[in-house]
């Protein structure tokens, strides 16, 4: 079967370097966006919204990030990087009267790093609901309406629930100081208790200029059929298997480990960023959360998402037809991966290149430095601005008081 599947991989290599060369002569390789997401993805959100940025302590922010500058650069930076953004941005207000919206810029990522880089959240809890109850005690506008006309960016594994392992995660749930708020997450998995309704979808960091730096000519052949790199077990957190990724990334290794159309291992090579580019399809398997970086440089580098994580919410879903530019694979499914890719028939691979080669699709993912139009800053603001017309109706219409004392003991010590 595994000669077969190479055989059949040769003949699809074939047939897709004619048919691009073909693509390539009538200049029809990038292919626009149909329909409503592509009017979403090109939306404009300046002057359709107004934010008030709180000034808060430098402790909340800027002094994380002199404690530790690598939260400038891992996945989770969005927080740091939209603050950044919005001191600048055309939507700014100093008038909080007139604002439609309140952000507090709150780097709770940044606040303790391990060695490896890697975010603890255990005292993000604090850090939030000292910040909250610093604007709630300075400014009349959170007690006005309880947080309902306030977003945050919480990047965290699952979010606002604070926790990178999912069972701990659901435990705690989400922040109850943050039930009215509107939460802009990386974490994104239907009929999750760590995924408030209303919440805002969004791409993890990837470093723009890193990413740009390390682009190739678009007319490398794809010369790999399927590529990934990262861990398929985790023993240090997950000693006795089949916990973490849901077994999906063990089950990937353990099949097609000696596959020749896999090219995986755990290595993470310097021309990572450039095989992902010569690669046809670029696995992105859940890990602790159902999302990872892997889903941005896929896009960015015109790799075929090949999205293995059940009920994920993706990133600007309204704006970006993931069903059009990737594939998905239900865990249970993934030792029957050879065979789903080498069936998929090669005009719908060409389509979904096409759709990937679109610019806007690219741009949407970064946030980039300096901000561009159509960038994940702008995709987020589209959110914000898309829940205006029933906002007033929603942030007033619920008299619910929130509970300040609700949630683990442990968080409501100072922080």
């Amino acid at each position: 079967m595994r000669n077969w599947n190479f055989i059949v991989f040769l003949c699809l290599a074939f047939v897709l370097r004619v048919e691009s060369f073909k693509f390539h002569r009538i200049d029809q390789h990038v292919e626009r966006i149909s329909g409503s997401a592509g009017d979403v993805l090109e939306d404009d959100p300046t002057g359709r919204l107004k934010v008030f940025v709180y000034e808060l302590p430098s402790k909340y922010n800027k002094k994380t990030v002199q404690r530790d500058s690598r939260c400038l650069s891992h996945m989770f930076a969005a927080e740091i990087y939209m603050h950044q953004f919005l001191l600048s941005s055309p939507v700014r207000t100093l008038d909080p009267e007139e604002a439609d919206w309140f952000y507090t810029p709150v780097y709770t990522t940044c606040e303790y790093l391990t060695p490896h880089g890697h975010p603890l959240p255990f005292n993000s809890p604090r850090m939030m609901r000292s910040a909250i109850q610093l604007i709630a005690s300075s400014w009349p506008y959170w007690n006005r309406t309880q947080g309902g006309d306030h977003f945050f960016i919480v990047p965290h594994d699952f979010g606002a629930c604070f926790h990178f392992q999912e069972e701990k995660a659901i435990g705690r749930g989400i922040l109850p100081l943050l039930h009215r708020a509107t939460l802009v997450q990386t974490f994104g998995q239907r009929n999750h208790v760590c995924l408030k309704e209303g919440s805002i979808t969004i791409p993890p960091y990837a470093p723009p200029q890193k990413i740009q730096s390390h682009l190739i000519s678009p007319d490398t052949p794809r010369s790999i059929f399927v590529y990934f790199r990262g861990l398929f077990y985790d023993k240090r957190n997950d000693p006795k298997g089949g916990y973490y990724a849901r077994g999906a990334r063990a089950a990937v290794w353990e099949n097609f480990k000696d596959n020749p159309l896999f090219d995986i291992s755990t290595d993470h090579p310097t021309t990572y960023y450039e095989d992902m580019q010569r690669a046809i399809f670029c696995l992105c398997p859940l890990g602790w959360a159902p999302w990872s970086p892997r889903l941005v440089e896929a896009v960015v580098f015109g790799c075929i998402p090949v999205i293995i994580a059940d009920d994920i919410v993706l990133p600007f879903a309204d704006a970006i037809p993931w069903e059009d530019i990737g594939l998905f694979v239900a865990e249970k499914d993934v030792p029957y991966l050879d065979n789903i890719l080498t069936s998929v028939p090669p005009q719908e691979i060409l389509r979904k290149q096409r759709l990937l080669a679109n610019p806007s699709m690219k741009q949407a993912m970064l946030f980039l430095q300096p901000a561009q139009p159509g960038d994940a800053f702008h995709q987020i603001l589209n959110g914000l601005a898309r829940k205006l017309p029933n906002h007033h109706k929603t942030i007033y219409g619920d008299n619910n008081v929130l509970n300040w004392t609700a949630g683990p003991v442990a968080d409501l010590k100072p922080w």
